[in-house]
């Protein structure tokens, strides 16, 4: 069983590109029907909901969620079967709920706000995936460090997202295995309005995600060419 992993699309703002490098990719590493398809979350942005600041130039909570969920029907037919992770962003409609005191009866759950098949689209607090090659275990963050989180818990790989500007793959040695901790990126379109509050940083987002092949974890960087397009190759 081979193993793509993705996040951070934030939807509707996520790069005009990502698509193409996704089916890119499943193709450079023949992924099938029985392989899995893991993101991380922040599938969408919900700027407009946010408990910051949002711009008055970005779309209404309103159009801003239609906007989202076609961006999120293309990713259907990319992926029909997925597992998603909840996180910051894309639990914000629950997040909300909580902080203004509604009970969880009132709001819809995460599928029917979307309108995917829930039985082919699960979301999860963590996820822990298992196969010949040891176990590995899927959250939307823990620590800036994966490193340390992968070696606070024991599995032989720990993958997370959320940190935009992270990329890597960082590995230690156990009495028993060499074990690693991956955070892998973003897919947002860093020039979206949505993203105006990174571009003093110093640090950039870097687009790209993650595949796991017999227990190998392998990053693949989303090159972008002048004009923020897709190179087009991997």
């Amino acid at each position: 069983m081979k193993i793509m992993c993705i996040s951070d699309t934030h939807y509707p703002y996520a790069h005009p590109d990502h698509l193409d490098f996704l089916k890119a990719l499943k193709v450079k590493y023949k992924f099938g029907a029985k392989d899995r398809y893991i993101h991380l979350g922040d599938e969408a942005d919900y700027s407009a909901l946010s408990f910051h600041d949002s711009d008055p130039d970005l779309p209404n909570s309103t159009r801003e969620l239609d906007l989202a969920k076609e961006d999120i029907h293309k990713l259907e037919k990319v992926f029909p079967k997925l597992d998603l992770l909840n996180s910051n962003h894309g639990s914000m409609v629950y997040r909300k709920r909580k902080f203004h005191g509604f009970p969880k009866q009132v709001i819809k759950d995460y599928a029917d706000i979307l309108e995917v098949n829930k039985k082919n689209w699960k979301w999860h607090d963590n996820l822990i995936v298992k196969d010949k090659f040891g176990s590995y275990y899927f959250t939307h963050s823990m620590n800036a460090d994966c490193l340390k989180s992968a070696q606070a818990l024991n599995y032989e790989g720990y993958i997370q997202s959320h940190f935009h500007s992270r990329f890597e793959v960082k590995f230690f040695s156990s009495p028993e295995s060499l074990r690693w901790g991956a955070t892998i990126g973003c897919l947002i379109d860093k020039d979206s309005l949505a993203f105006a509050y990174s571009r003093v940083n110093i640090k950039r987002p870097v687009l790209g995600c993650l595949v796991i092949i017999d227990g190998v974890p392998i990053l693949e960087p989303m090159i972008l060419r002048k004009g923020n397009r897709w190179v087009g190759k991997l």
